[in-house]
C-alpha cells in the first residue's frame, strides 16, 4: 500500500513516516511538506529510499490532489487552518484520510464525504485519539457509566524540569498557548458547567492527581467532556465528567495572572503588529527546548466509574509514552504519529470502510488498535476496582 503524510517533516510527521516505513505492507510513503530538505531531516531516522518527497509550489490544492490520486490513504498533519483543504481534496479524489485535528471544524463536510463514499477519520492522535478508543473499550465493561475523568499532558521527565514553568516544548508551543484560550465544558452533579478560557486556571477548576512513579500532577480543564460522553449510550446519565490537561504543579499559578493581564490575548497590539500570545510564543519557545539527553513524558489517565451487574465499579487506564533517545523522537510525537499511522493502514486495507466523518470512539476497532500500539512499545495498564 501507499500512504501519503501531509506535513511529514514536522515532529509528528516524522514519527508517522518512521512508523509507516517500518510497517509490513507499506510499499511507499509520500512525504508532502514545504521544507526542501526532507531527505536530510529523515536521514538516519528511517530508510529514505522508500520515501518520495513532494514540495508544493504555488496553490496547495492541486498538489494535494495529485499526491492523493496515487495514495491508498492519507495522514493529514498540516497546520489546522489547512485541514479543510486537505479533506476536500480527499473527498474529490476518493482517498481515505486520517487527521489529528478536531472534527467540529469540518462537520459540514460529512454529507459530501458520505456521498463520495470516503472515510475521513478525525481526532485520531493522542488526545484526542488514544483516549477515545479507550472510551469505547471501557463502555463495554459497564451497564451504566456515571463519571468519566480524562487526563492527558506532555511534561518533562523530573530531571529535565526547570523553573519557573517546569515545562519544555515537545510540540508546537504556539498551539500550547492557543489551547489555553479554548473554552471547556465539565459535568458536575449531572449539570453542564461551562468554563470560559479566562477562568481555566481558577482554583475552583484545578486539582491534583497522584500518578505512580511521578508523584502529584496538576490538572486543569481543557476540553468538552459532554461532547464525547454523549457518544456513549452507557453514559447518558453522566453525573460527573471532565477533560483535563496535566502539568507539573505550579502551571496555573504562573499563567492565571498573565492571562488576567492579557498576555494570552490574540488581539494585535497597536504599533507592534503582533499579539501578546504570538510574542510569548516567539520569546519563550526557544528557551524551553529539550536537551538531546532529556526525555519528554506523555502522561494519560482515564477513569470510568459506574455499575455492572448491580455493583459499583471503577476502571482506571494509565499510559506513559516517553522520548526514544536513540531516534530522538519525542513521546508526544510517537503518541500522535503512531495512532495516525495505525489507523491510516486500517483505512488503506479496508478494515475501516464506513463513509463520512468518523471518530475513533465509534469507528476504530479497539482490540486491533491496542495490539498495534503494544507492538510499538506503547502499552495501557488497566486496573478495576469494585465498591
Amino acid at each position: 500500500m501507499k500512504i501519503a503524510v501531509l506535513g511529514g517533516l514536522g515532529l509528528q510527521g516524522r514519527a508517522a513516516i518512521t512508523d509507516l516505513v517500518a510497517s509490513d505492507g507499506v510499499e511507499r510513503v509520500v512525504c508532502f511538506d514545504t521544507a526542501p530538505d526532507g531527505a536530510a531531516l529523515l536521514a538516519g531516522l528511517t530508510d529514505i529510499g522508500r520515501i518520495r518527497f513532494v514540495v508544493p509550489e504555488g496553490p496547495i490544492g492541486p498538489t494535494l490532489a495529485d499526491v492523493m490520486e496515487d495514495a491508498d490513504a492519507v495522514i493529514d498533519l498540516l497546520p489546522q487552518p489547512l485541514m479543510r483543504e486537505a479533506v476536500l481534496a480527499a473527498i474529490a479524489t476518493g482517498t481515505p484520510l486520517v487527521t489529528t485535528n478536531y472534527g467540529k471544524a469540518i462537520a459540514d463536510l460529512d454529507p459530501a464525504a458520505t456521498t463520495a463514499g470516503v472515510s475521513i477519520m478525525t481526532e485520531c492522535g493522542l488526545d484526542p485519539g488514544i483516549d477515545l478508543v479507550l472510551y469505547a473499550r471501557a463502555a463495554r465493561q459497564f451497564d451504566t457509566i456515571t463519571s468519566i475523568d480524562s487526563y492527558c499532558g506532555g511534561i518533562p521527565e523530573p530531571k529535565a524540569t526547570t523553573e519557573p514553568l517546569r515545562y519544555k516544548v515537545s510540540w508546537n508551543f504556539d498551539m500550547v498557548l492557543t489551547s489555553q484560550n479554548r473554552d471547556s465544558v465539565l459535568v458536575e452533579n449531572g449539570e453542564r458547567v461551562d468554563v470560559p478560557a479566562a477562568r481555566q486556571h481558577d482554583n475552583r477548576f484545578i486539582h491534583q492527581i497522584e500518578f505512580a512513579g511521578l508523584g502529584r500532577l496538576e490538572a486543569f480543564p481543557n476540553g468538552d467532556a459532554p461532547h464525547y460522553s454523549d457518544m456513549l449510550g452507557h453514559a447518558k446519565g453522566l453525573r460527573r465528567g471532565g477533560r483535563y490537561s496535566l502539568r507539573w504543579p505550579g502551571w496555573s499559578a504562573f499563567w492565571a495572572p498573565l492571562k488576567e493581564l492579557g498576555f494570552l490575548s490574540e488581539d494585535k497590539v497597536p504599533g507592534i503588529g503582533t499579539s501578546p500570545r504570538e510574542f510569548l510564543g516567539r520569546m519563550l519557545g526557544p528557551k524551553l527546548q529539550y536537551g538531546v539527553d532529556e526525555k519528554d513524558l506523555c502522561v494519560m489517565r482515564n477513569v470510568f466509574s459506574g455499575s455492572e451487574g448491580g455493583r459499583r465499579k471503577t476502571v482506571t487506564s494509565d499510559l506513559i509514552i516517553e522520548r526514544d533517545l536513540t531516534s530522538g523522537l519525542f513521546g508526544m510525537s510517537r503518541g500522535v504519529g503512531y495512532p495516525a499511522s495505525i489507523v491510516a493502514q486500517m483505512l488503506a486495507r479496508g478494515e475501516i470502510a464506513k463513509p463520512g466523518l468518523l471518530n475513533p470512539l465509534m469507528h476504530v476497532p479497539d482490540g486491533r488498535f491496542f495490539d498495534e500500539l503494544a507492538r510499538r512499545g506503547i502499552r495501557v495498564s488497566e486496573t478495576v476496582s469494585w465498591d
